[in-house]
């Protein structure tokens, strides 16, 4: 993988679909919520919430998970900030992003606010209860030299089939390596390869249903 933009293709107007792998960023019926079924339900938040927490990712994309947890910790009346570790290779033009945005809600101004700090690079973004990096290159490479810790995993690659860089075995024992006891994961993937990969890696794993049209996916917990 090389560290660059990727190139996206618009479906129904301001849908953005990656050219590289052939696949939407978000559910084309209802982004949000999928995210919020898949990311916030599938690894029981915001009921989990506690001062410092952090949520790690795999594949930014256009900052939607982000937005959606974001929200939610504000929401749920955390003091201090919402940890958040984000690992792309592939990062989208603040002018894509902002396209892209412009299917999503307000959250009464973080969307325009996550649009503005964004540049289309690595950075770290601090605002108002977020502390965010967005780590930029190759997961397999960057996400072993992460010296933090998971208390939510959210696994959002493109599909397993198109882009399985983000679903190999040794990636995922990683996730598991920085998770914290008791921690846990999710994906809208149920593919059976994932959730062995998963269990390999240490996971309690459960299938469970699905957003949308999808009939099943995965949620995932470290003992404690």
């Amino acid at each position: 993988m090389q560290n660059q933009s990727d190139q996206i293709l618009w479906r129904e107007g301001d849908v953005p679909v990656s050219s590289r792998f052939d696949d939407p960023f978000f559910s084309l019926e209802n982004g949000v919520g999928e995210t919020r079924h898949v990311f916030l339900d599938g690894n029981d938040l915001p009921a989990r919430f506690r001062p410092g927490f952090q949520v790690a990712e795999l594949g930014f994309g256009t900052g939607l998970n982000l937005l959606v947890v974001w929200d939610a910790w504000v929401q749920s009346g955390q003091s201090g900030n919402l940890n958040f570790t984000s690992f792309e290779a592939f990062p989208m033009s603040a002018d894509d992003m902002a396209r892209a945005h412009r299917a999503f809600p307000a959250f009464d101004g973080r969307r325009d606010l996550l649009t503005a700090a964004w540049t289309g690079q690595g950075r770290r973004i601090d605002l108002p209860g977020l502390s965010a990096e967005i780590v930029i290159g190759d997961a397999r490479q960057t996400l072993p030299r992460w010296t933090g810790s998971a208390d939510a995993w959210f696994l959002d690659g493109f599909s397993p089939a198109k882009n399985p860089e983000l679903w190999s075995d040794d990636l995922l024992a990683e996730v598991g390596r920085h998770c914290v006891s008791g921690g846990t994961a999710a994906t809208y993937t149920a593919a059976g390869f994932v959730r062995r990969s998963l269990a390999d890696a240490g996971f309690v794993v459960e299938r469970v249903a699905g957003y949308g049209r999808k009939r099943h996916m995965t949620r995932a917990r470290m003992p404690s």
